[in-house]
């Protein structure tokens, strides 16, 4: 990856556009609205780019794809807790997601300005 491509986010793109036919060539429905429910659930767990979560959609779809080549279920891998699953995936429970990390960065602002108005 170059520098400009990191810039403009084009290799994001490339690899988006190989998640989603990886995602087209799984075998049924059930596989693909599992793929579909991870990345709804894990985008909250993204940066501003989403560039971090590139190898854990990675291996969640690499999961996905080996458990439809040996014949098992959606629910026989991830479950009924999708949602659980994406969070245990991106570091648990209590994983900051990108509106924790707005939040705080809003409240330093605040505060900052609220001492620069007080003192």
């Amino acid at each position: 990856m170059n520098f400009w491509q990191t810039i403009t986010g084009s290799d994001l793109t490339r690899e988006w556009k190989a998640f989603e036919a990886r995602a087209e060539a799984l075998p049924d429905d059930d596989y693909r609205t599992a793929w579909g429910q991870i990345v709804t659930h894990l985008f909250p767990y993204g940066d501003f780019t989403g560039r971090n979560l590139m190898p854990i959609l990675d291996a969640a779809l690499g999961l996905l794809e080996e458990a439809a080549a040996d014949g098992q279920s959606v629910h026989e891998v991830l479950g009924d807790d999708i949602r659980g699953f994406c969070s245990a995936l991106a570091g648990g429970e209590g994983a900051r997601t990108y509106r924790d990390r707005w939040r705080e960065q809003l409240n330093r602002n605040v505060a900052r300005k609220l001492s620069r108005l007080g003192g």
